[in-house]
C-alpha cells in the first residue's frame, strides 16, 4: 500500500483562489476523497500544513505508524500535502502524522473530515455526504418561507438533551429517533423553523456544541451524515425549516483539532490580544489570513450546499467585531485607525454574508448573535452594512424580562422597557430571541422569573408570549418555555416532560 503522489484534486486556478481567500468549494478539494485512479479504487488526501518537515497518513490499516505513508508537498509552494493512497475504502479511521519544524510529530484528525469518531482518540473517518434528497418542493418555494416578509417561528433546541431514552447519559437520540418525534411535535405547536444548537463535532459535552474540532463534520453522537439529512429531509417534507448555530468566532485547543496545526498558529492569530478568547480559553481565528478564509466561508457553504440548511445563525459576533470584547485596558490593541473595531472580522463576515447570499439568494438566512448597537449589521454590504440577514434583538429580550419581573403594581414605573424598542425596531432586520442563554446559570427557567402564585406566573408568561408573538420581527423560543419548563435547562438530561 504505497502513496501515489502524482495526483491532485487542485488546479492552478483552485490553488490562487484558495491563497486569495476566494474558494469557497474546499470541501471539494480537501479532505479523503475516495474515488478510482486509473482502475485502482483508493482514497485521496490533501491536507494544509505549510510549515510541517512531513506529513503521512496514518490509521487502522498501517498500526498508526507515521512516515508509512508520506504524502508530498505541491510544487506550488501553496503548503498543501497530498496523495493518493490506493486500498482504503469508506469506513477506515485516520490521522495526519504531522511532523513538525522542530522535530515533534503531531497526530491531528482530517480539519475537512465528514466523520469523526467519537472518544479521546478523535480519529476522522473516511465518510461520504452523499443522500438522495427528497425535499425539492420545499427548497422551490423556499425563498418565500425564509423571507423576511414572512412570519417566523423558532424552536431552538439542544439535540442532546431534548429528549432522551432511559437513565444512561450517554443514551442520546439517533437524528433519525428525533425525526420521528420532533416533526409531529413543531406541527401541532406551530413553529415555522427548527434551530439545532451546533451539531458540528465537538469533544465536550458542557461546551453544548460551541467548542468545535471538526467543522466539517455531523457529530457522531446523534449518528452519521445521512442520518442529520434525514432529519432535515423530514423537516423539510413538512415545511419546517432548518437553521444551524454556526461558530466562527473560536475553536479549543484540542491536541486532535485546529490549534497550532502545523505546529505554528496557522488557523489562530498568534498574538494573544486577538488570538486566544479570555472567556472561553479558545482560540481566535486569524481573519486576516486568506486561507483561513477560505476554510471559514467553505465550512458556511458546505452545511447550505450538502445538508440543505436553510439558515446559519451566527454565534458571538460581538467578540468578532470588537478587538477589547472582554479585555481589560492595556490587553488589546486599537486598529490602524485608533478603534476598538477588529477590520479584519468585519471584511471577513462581508465577504462571508456576500458569498452565501450570492450563491444562494433569499432562500437562506444569516443570523447574528449581536448583544451590541454595532450599525448597518443587517444592512447590504455594497451600501457599507456588514450584510446579515438579521440580529438577535438582545435589548428587546433584556428590557422584556426586566419588564415582567417587576410586581404588577409597579410595572407604571418600567413601561419603557416595553415602549423603548419602538425607537429602534426598524433600524435592522431582528428577530426575539428568548434562548438557552436565559435560562441556565441560575437564571431560572422563564416561568420562575414570572412574579405573584403559579397561576399569576403562568399568566404573566402567557401575556408575555403574546406581547412577543405580536411584536414586529421573528421570533425564537428555547425548547421547554413552551410549556413552561420549571428547572434550569440541563443538557445532560431530557426536558421535563412528564410536566404535560
Amino acid at each position: 500500500m504505497n502513496p501515489v503522489q502524482n495526483y491532485s484534486l487542485f488546479s492552478e486556478h483552485d490553488i490562487y483562489l484558495f491563497k486569495e481567500g476566494k474558494h469557497y468549494r474546499l470541501y471539494d478539494k480537501f479532505g479523503a476523497h475516495s474515488l478510482e485512479k486509473d482502475g485502482v479504487k483508493g482514497v485521496y488526501f490533501s491536507v494544509w500544513a505549510p510549515l510541517a518537515k512531513k506529513v503521512s497518513v496514518i490509521g487502522n490499516f498501517n498500526k498508526w505508524k507515521p512516515n508509512v505513508l508520506p504524502l508530498s508537498p505541491r510544487w506550488d509552494k501553496s503548503g498543501i500535502w497530498e496523495g493518493f493512497i490506493p486500498g482504503l475504502s469508506w469506513g477506515t479511521l485516520y490521522k495526519y502524522a504531522i511532523e513538525t519544524k522542530a522535530g515533534e510529530i503531531l497526530e491531528k484528525s482530517d480539519p475537512y473530515a465528514l466523520s469523526w469518531e467519537q472518544n479521546l482518540q478523535a480519529a476522522s473517518l473516511i465518510s461520504t455526504t452523499f443522500y438522495e434528497w427528497d425535499d425539492e418542493e420545499w427548497m422551490q418555494k423556499r425563498s418565500k418561507n425564509n423571507s423576511l416578509n414572512a412570519p417566523i417561528s423558532v424552536y431552538e433546541m439542544h439535540l442532546g438533551s431534548w429528549l432522551r431514552y432511559g437513565e444512561n447519559p450517554k443514551q442520546f437520540l439517533n437524528y433519525r429517533d428525533v425525526a420521528k418525534k420532533l416533526v409531529p411535535y413543531i406541527l401541532e405547536m406551530g413553529f415555522t423553523h427548527v434551530e439545532f444548537m451546533p451539531v458540528m463535532e465537538y469533544p465536550y459535552d458542557p461546551s453544548w456544541g460551541y467548542q468545535i474540532t471538526g467543522f466539517f463534520a455531523a457529530t457522531s453522537r446523534f449518528g452519521s451524515p445521512q442520518d442529520l439529512m434525514f432529519l432535515i429531509n423530514e423537516l423539510h417534507r413538512n415545511d419546517i425549516g432548518v437553521i444551524l448555530d454556526w461558530v466562527p468566532s473560536h475553536f479549543p485547543g484540542d491536541a486532535n483539532g485546529l490549534h497550532k496545526f502545523d505546529g505554528s498558529y496557522l488557523y489562530e492569530h498568534e498574538d494573544p490580544r486577538k488570538g486566544f478568547h479570555p472567556d472561553w480559553k479558545s482560540y481566535i481565528f486569524n481573519y486576516g489570513r486568506n486561507e483561513v478564509k477560505s476554510f471559514l466561508i467553505s465550512n458556511a457553504m458546505f452545511w447550505l450546499d450538502r445538508y440543505h440548511v436553510d439558515g446559519l445563525r451566527v454565534d458571538a459576533v460581538t467578540s468578532m467585531l470588537h478587538l477589547d470584547y472582554s479585555r481589560n485596558e492595556g490587553e488589546w490593541e486599537p486598529n490602524i485607525l485608533g478603534g476598538n473595531v477588529n477590520l479584519e472580522a468585519k471584511i471577513f463576515l462581508q465577504e462571508f454574508n456576500t458569498a452565501v447570499y450570492k450563491e444562494f439568494g433569499e432562500s437562506i438566512m444569516t443570523i447574528a448573535e449581536e448583544s451590541s448597537d454595532f450599525p448597518m449589521l443587517t444592512k447590504p454590504v455594497h451600501d457599507g452594512g456588514v450584510g446579515f440577514g438579521m440580529k438577535w434583538m438582545m435589548g428587546w429580550m433584556h428590557d422584556t424580562l426586566k419588564y415582567f419581573k417587576e410586581d404588577p403594581i409597579n410595572r407604571k414605573h418600567f413601561h419603557h422597557k416595553l415602549t423603548f424598542a419602538s425607537m429602534y425596531m426598524f433600524n435592522e432586520n431582528y428577530m426575539m430571541p428568548l434562548s438557552h442563554d436565559e435560562v441556565v446559570h441560575g437564571k431560572s427557567s422563564l416561568i420562575y422569573k414570572m412574579v405573584g402564585d403559579e397561576w399569576q406566573k403562568f399568566a404573566n408568561l402567557r401575556a408575555l408570549y403574546v406581547y412577543m408573538f405580536t411584536h414586529p420581527g421573528a421570533k425564537l423560543l428555547f425548547m421547554g418555555d413552551e410549556f413552561g419548563q420549571t428547572s434550569e435547562w440541563n443538557f445532560k438530561q431530557s426536558l421535563d416532560w412528564h410536566l404535560l
